[in-house]
């Protein structure tokens, strides 16, 4: 009896763990071979392995604009599917949306292409955002669906021509595991005065960093006692990457703490009562928010596309708007005068929405569900 083959790619070893293990190890548990495919991490690759899948390197560069590197990765990609001749694939972020999808098509393999965020490119109007709308145009003819996390991206997407509205599938999100993602034994609630707040995300100023550390310091001038932390990784390759320098200043002037990056996020997200996550950027479902909900946090965010998804405001959480440090402080301010009783009622409301929205087991049936749809008629 043929073992069917599944191929999942995406431009990280550490995304792809720390997203999208439950759906991988579904697929192991129904005696699936599963391959996935991303650039080498000493951590993470053997992490994978671990889970009992196959990990196959390839050299990507996620935010590389040289041409002819991108036309070697597409052409990688198909000898690597010719090679492997996995029965499915599903690809993960631009790249691997771009040139998988067409070196899945001249290599007959049919594949889902899944956006987790329009970002940089569909912030910016320069020549190179240009350059990779029309490469999404070209490239989604050839999967049989393409997954959007939100319907705003969705929209955007079928509004601009870029994909067919017959293959544009709403996937609402990666999915949260409540299991994992749990209020951990309670610690005390703080007093009004001493309530804290985290931000966890990639030090990019798109994601409000800078808003969030102008509130802090003027929020401290009022609450000397209230905590403002950053959680996540410092000086990475990206347009809006924060410099160090930028991080280190803020630390010493006592605006902000840095806690660094944590390969377990949900130990620092219970120290905190508040997740907060001012973004502008074009997420998909902000992962942060989801975990932080999950584990009853109070979330903040802006009213943008991916983050509002996430709260129903004055319910589990409250909206600011993007880029509006007033805005923010506003909210910040609301969740340091809740008493004891209305921050619970918040977080329990911010646990009940992933339950009944982002649950990690739809989006489960949900690959399940289009895999053997395609299987049947391969």
């Amino acid at each position: 009896m043929r073992v069917e083959k599944i191929l999942f790619i995406g431009n990280t070893a550490w995304s792809m763990y720390n997203f999208r293990r439950e759906v991988f190890l579904s697929f192991l548990k129904k005696g699936y071979e599963v391959n996935i495919c991303a650039p080498y991490d000493e951590i993470f690759s053997k992490k994978i392995e671990e889970l009992g899948c196959r990990f196959t390197p390839v050299k990507l560069s996620a935010k590389g604009v040289n041409p002819i590197e991108d036309i070697i990765l597409m052409m990688r990609l198909f000898f690597l599917f010719r090679h492997m001749h996995p029965t499915f694939i599903f690809l993960y972020t631009i790249k691997p949306n771009i040139y998988g999808s067409i070196a899945a098509f001249f290599a007959g393999i049919p594949v889902i292409a899944i956006t987790t965020g329009l970002g940089y490119t569909f912030l910016n109007k320069n020549f190179v955002a240009w350059i990779s709308r029309m490469l999404y145009k070209f490239a989604f003819r050839f999967p049989n669906e393409v997954w959007f996390l939100n319907q705003d991206d969705l929209n955007t997407f079928v509004e601009s021509k870029l994909v067919f509205p017959e293959k544009a599938q709403l996937l609402k999100s990666e999915g949260i595991n409540l299991e994992f993602f749990k209020p951990l034994p309670l610690l005390p609630v703080q007093e009004s005065q001493n309530v804290s707040f985290l931000l966890c995300a990639r030090m990019l100023w798109d994601k409000g960093v800078g808003e969030f550390v102008k509130a802090a310091e003027i929020l401290k001038k009022k609450y000397p006692h209230a905590r403002f932390a950053l959680l996540g990784f410092v000086g990475i390759n990206n347009p809006s990457a924060i410099q160090k320098e930028h991080l280190k200043q803020w630390v010493q002037k006592g605006f902000v703490e840095y806690l660094g990056v944590a390969d377990d996020v949900r130990p620092v997200i219970q120290q905190f009562d508040c997740i907060v996550l001012p973004s502008y950027y074009r997420e998909g479902i902000p992962r942060s928010l989801m975990e932080g909900a999950a584990m009853e946090k109070i979330l903040i965010t802006t009213n943008s596309v991916g983050c509002r998804d996430t709260v129903d405001n004055n319910v589990s959480g409250f909206l600011c708007n993007a880029k509006d440090v007033e805005s923010l402080i506003i909210c910040i301010e609301k969740v340091i005068l809740l008493n004891k009783e209305k921050r619970l009622k918040m977080g329990y409301a911010g646990r009940m929405k992933m339950k009944n929205e982002f649950n990690i087991d739809f989006v489960i049936a949900r690959y399940h569900e289009v895999l053997n749809k395609y299987i049947l008629n391969y």
